[in-house]
């Protein structure tokens, strides 16, 4: 596989010491041997090809998953749990002038769709995800951020007919929302889960439906032959009619190539603290089980999870080596220690890094490739694959099914350009960053 990324990123070091590995166990797969037939061979066992997988599965088609580690080793295992609006970078005022209004209406739709589909199927299965909070609640980093705050809230109010809360600085604390903040609102729609309960409950389901999930498969080489796509392992072969790419920020130059140049993997990286006691959640003022974010361009999010532990993530980090994957952890630390100062003595033992997905035109991309036979894909969901990724999935399965049971706006079929610097795009993030630290201050 040709990846632009550091090798250390590609490996185990980055998710040694990530809680969510130890809040519940995940059987390893056994790897692809031999040659494999399928109707369809799904590459990437995360949120996006495992919803793939059993949409098609449950309709009665042969798939097969190949993962290069195992089940959620990706980005659906180590993300920060918020299912929640998004999957764009680009706003509404850009979106319009790009794609229209409606087309515009009809993502936003889409996006408080993905949310209901994920709620809709963990409440049909039964699944224990470890669910809280009631929406989402953005906070203000800094007094001018409060008027878009709630220009946004009327806005998500405008469309889905909701009823969001403003509140003013001065009532954070009533409110549970103790820190540096300057205000908040609160979106009704979403609710935060463990990422790798949700993605181990939705493994169990693909193989209960049929479907075949191989780990340690990493796919190194996929081509069409002979009216079929014929995928290599190191030790065997998998041919299949149909081919759905679902890899995102962990995807290859090369696999297949029309991949090459459309996603740029951008680092986020988490923290968990150890469970707080009540002394330390009154004195920070921090009560609530609202997951939250930050209005920075560099947003830090965060929440108190069930077991009363605090989850903190940031984005940031350019480079991938393992020196750097050090350094962040200090830099999250100091951020954490700077927004909540009263939990400066709260140890913080897990600590992880992982890709979030970003694609030149700042929309997801689900659907079929053009000119490419056979060939689907799905990814760029800009840190909010837990909603929109598993989305995306059920959409592929639905186009390959050739059925229109849920709603696919033409936003999320334009297949996203390739960024300039070809494998050296990462490059582009370092004036893109300075940019955001600059107005975040």
């Amino acid at each position: 596989m040709t990846r632009i990324c550091d090798p250390f990123s590609y490996g185990d070091g980055p998710v040694s010491e990530s809680f969510w590995a130890d809040s519940v166990p995940i059987p390893d797969r056994g790897t692809a041997a031999g040659a494999v037939e399928a109707d369809v061979a799904i590459i990437g066992a995360g949120f996006t090809g495992l919803n793939a997988a059993l949409r098609l599965a449950q309709a009665g088609m042969s798939v097969v998953i190949l993962e290069a580690k195992q089940v959620g080793w990706g980005a659906s295992g180590r993300n920060g749990g918020f299912c929640c609006l998004g999957g764009a970078m680009l706003d509404a005022a850009g979106m319009e002038r790009t794609y229209g209004a409606d087309a515009t209406r009809a993502f936003f739709m889409a996006e408080k769709g993905a949310v209901e589909f994920v709620e809709q199927m963990i409440d049909e299965s039964g699944w224990d995800v470890d669910r809280h909070s009631d929406g989402e609640t953005i906070l203000a980093h800094k007094p001018s951020a409060m008027r878009a705050i709630a220009d946004e809230a009327a806005h998500i109010d405008s469309l889905f007919g909701t009823k969001s809360t403003v509140i003013p600085k001065e009532e954070l604390r009533q409110h549970g929302l103790g820190g540096d903040f300057h205000g908040a609102a609160t979106l009704p729609v979403g609710f935060a889960l463990n990422p790798r309960k949700y993605v181990s409950a939705l493994a169990n389901s693909v193989e209960q439906s049929g479907a075949t999930i191989f780990g340690d498969s990493p796919v190194t080489d996929a081509k069409r032959d002979n009216g079929k796509w014929s995928l290599k392992t190191p030790e065997g072969t998998v041919r299949a009619e149909k081919l759905v790419i679902a890899t995102n920020g962990y995807s290859s130059e090369a696999i297949p190539a029309w991949m090459a140049g459309r996603y740029l993997p951008a680092q986020s990286s988490i923290i968990v603290t150890r469970p707080l006691t009540d002394d330390e959640l009154r004195s920070q003022g921090w009560t609530s089980s609202q997951m939250a974010y930050d209005s920075r361009s560099l947003i830090h999010y965060f929440r108190l999870m069930p077991d009363r532990r605090f989850l903190f993530g940031m984005r940031g980090g350019i480079t991938t080596s393992e020196t750097v994957h050090h350094r962040i952890r200090h830099k999250i630390r100091a951020h954490f220690e700077r927004l909540f100062p009263e939990w400066r003595h709260v140890e913080t033992p897990w600590f992880h890094t992982g890709f979030v997905c970003l694609s030149r035109d700042l929309t997801p991309f689900a659907g079929a490739v053009p000119e490419e036979e056979g060939l689907y894909a799905a990814f760029a969901y800009h840190g909010n694959g837990v909603a929109m990724g598993s989305y995306a999935g059920a959409l592929l399965a639905e186009d390959i099914l050739g059925r229109s049971g849920l709603p696919h706006p033409d936003v999320l079929r334009r297949p996203p350009k390739p960024f300039p610097l070809g494998r050296f795009r990462r490059l582009l993030m370092y004036p893109a960053y300075v940019g955001f630290e600059l107005s975040d201050l």
